[in-house]
C-alpha cells in the first residue's frame, strides 16, 4: 500500500494501446476501422431486416436482433476511443470516461453472454419439444429473458464499477491495455484489491458458468434428438438451424478464455 504522501487524486488515465510504432498504428487503425464499419453495417442491417420483415417475427430472430444490438453497443463502447488513440499523441481518457467505458462494457458483455444462453434454450425447445414451442417461447417469455439479461448486466456493471473506481490510485495512471478493463485498472490501485478480485472472479464465473452450462445441456439434448431423426437430410436440416448460434458461442467463449484464462507466466505483456 502506498503511503499517504504518495496518494494522489487521478483525474485521467493513459491507455497504452497496442504499439508505439507509427506505421503499425496506422495499419491497425485501418484494420480496426474496417472491422468496426462492417460490424456497424452488419448489425444495423440485421436489426432493420428483422424489424421490417413480418416473416422474421419469431423468438429466434427476436433474440438475434437483441444480440445484434448488444454487439453493436459492445463494440461502440470500445472501438471509437481505440481508433482515436491510434492517431493521437496523448492517449488519455478521463477518470469518469474510463468508469463509464468499463460499466457499459460489463453490461453489454454480460447481456451478450446471457442472450447466447437464451438462444440455446430457444433452439432446445424448438427441436426437442416442437409442439410446445409456441407456448413455452411466448412473446412474454422472450421479453422476460431479454429484460433479465439487461438487469443482470446492469447489476454486474454497477457492482464492479462502484467498487473499483472508488479505490485510491497512486504511483501511476498508465493502463497497459487499449481500453479500461478491470484487471488492468486494479494493478494501479494503491490499496488492497482482494475484495475486487474476489467479486470479479466470483460474479464473472457464476454468469459465465451458468450460461455455458445452459448452452452445453441444451446442445446435449439437441444432439440426442437429432440422432433420432431417421433421414440424413432431416438431421442436416435440423442441425443447420443451430450452426450460426454455435459459431457465435465458439467465437465469444474462445475469446473470453484466451484473454482472461491464459497462463500468464508464458506470455509477455507485448504478446498479450
Amino acid at each position: 500500500m502506498c503511503g499517504g504522501d504518495h496518494v494522489k487524486e487521478v483525474s485521467e488515465f493513459i491507455l497504452v494501446g497496442f504499439t508505439e510504432d507509427p506505421l503499425l498504428r496506422i495499419s491497425l487503425f485501418v484494420v480496426f476501422l474496417t472491422i468496426y464499419v462492417i460490424t456497424l453495417l452488419g448489425n444495423l442491417g440485421m436489426i432493420a431486416l428483422i424489424c421490417l420483415d413480418p416473416h422474421l417475427q419469431k423468438p429466434m430472430y427476436f433474440f438475434l436482433s437483441n444480440l445484434s444490438f448488444s454487439d453493436l453497443c459492445y463494440s461502440t463502447v470500445i472501438v471509437p476511443k481505440t481508433l482515436v488513440n491510434f492517431l493521437a499523441e496523448e492517449k488519455t481518457i478521463l477518470f469518469a470516461g474510463c468508469a463509464a467505458q468499463f460499466y457499459f462494457y460489463a453490461v453489454f458483455a454480460t447481456v451478450e453472454c446471457l442472450l447466447l444462453a437464451a438462444m440455446a434454450y430457444d433452439r432446445y425447445v424448438a427441436i426437442c419439444n416442437p409442439l410446445l414451442y409456441p407456448v413455452v417461447m411466448s412473446r412474454k417469455m422472450c421479453i422476460g429473458l431479454v429484460l433479465a439479461s439487461y438487469l443482470v448486466g446492469c447489476a454486474n456493471g454497477t457492482i464492479h464499477t462502484s467498487t473499483v473506481f472508488r479505490l485510491p490510485f497512486c504511483s501511476s495512471n498508465i493502463i497497459d491495455h487499449f481500453f479500461c478493463d478491470v484487471p488492468f485498472i486494479l494493478k494501479l490501485a494503491c490499496s488492497d484489491t482482494m475484495l475486487n478480485r474476489t467479486l470479479l472472479f466470483t460474479i464473472s464465473s457464476l454468469i459465465g458458468l451458468c450460461s455455458f452450462l445452459i448452452i452445453l445441456i441444451s446442445y446435449v439434448y439437441i444432439v440426442i434428438t437429432i440422432q433420432r431423426i431417421s433421414s440424413t437430410e432431416g438431421r442436416k436440416k435440423t442441425f443447420s438451424t443451430c450452426a450460426s448460434h454455435l459459431m457465435a458461442v465458439t467465437l465469444f467463449y474462445t475469446t473470453i478464455l484466451f484473454i482472461y484464462l491464459k497462463p500468464t507466466s508464458n506470455y509477455s505483456e507485448g504478446q498479450d
